[in-house]
């Protein structure tokens, strides 16, 4: 199958999934993920229907954005203080925020470019020592803290990875613990124009499906479209 029909067919099966889970397929967006893939495989998925692409790495997201048909960039890996200038009016969501100086370098450069960034706060599911995010436990106080300081950040929900599974039943309970951490993250009264809670970012090739049905609004796809990654 050719990157195009690739992506047809993994949108297809996320549109089944968000209605076996009662919702509409419009309520899932579905991200490709392009790491180590080059620009010229992006624009195929682009040409097959892809809005919106998710990038782990400042430095991949530069060195293809010139090259790419206009999409929706997401930065989804672990972002470094030094690099948000770097990315801040080329993204449409930063996925991966996990502390307090992060957020508010991301609020000082969005302040400069006059705009708002949206952003996720990344959970760390089963606090494994090899990924970023943070407990749980600590996100409200994170959010708080955020939504008080950063007036050019609007948190829109939580993003999580959960371990590496064997099967994707494996990945169910952890999604089914963001999805109930995301519901009470939506009772928390906190000024709205800071404070939008509406995405739950989990899912990932081996997953997806049981994500969505869990209650995902982001999944973020790589190797099921542009297949084995291709690390130099």
């Amino acid at each position: 199958m050719t990157i195009g029909e690739r992506y047809k067919e993994i949108k297809r099966r996320a549109d089944e999934a968000a209605i076996r889970s009662g919702r509409k397929p419009a309520d899932v967006k579905l991200v490709a993920v392009t790491k180590t893939h080059p620009a010229s495989e992006i624009n195929e998925a682009i040409e097959a229907g892809a809005t919106d692409i998710g990038e782990n790495r400042v430095q991949e997201l530069l060195e293809k954005y010139d090259d790419v048909k206009s999409v929706r960039w997401h930065l989804i890996g672990h972002l470094q203080t030094n690099k948000v200038r770097q990315v801040i009016d080329r993204v449409v969501m930063i996925h991966s925020v996990d502390s307090l100086k992060l957020a508010r370098e991301i609020d000082k450069r969005a302040a400069a470019a006059g705009i708002k960034m949206d952003v996720l706060i990344e959970i760390n599911s089963a606090m494994e020592e090899t990924k970023s995010g943070i407990a749980a436990a600590d996100l409200k106080q994170l959010v708080t803290e955020i939504t008080e300081e950063c007036s050019s950040v609007r948190i829109c929900g939580i993003m999580c990875i959960p371990p590496i599974a064997a099967e994707p039943e494996d990945s169910r309970p952890y999604f089914r613990e963001a999805a109930e951490l995301f519901e009470e993250m939506k009772s928390w009264e906190l000024p709205p124009e800071r404070f939008a809670p509406t995405e739950l970012s989990m899912g990932m090739s081996g997953d997806f499906e049981v994500a969505i049905e869990e209650g995902a609004t982001i999944v973020r796809v790589g190797s099921s479209i542009f297949g084995p990654r291709n690390y130099r």
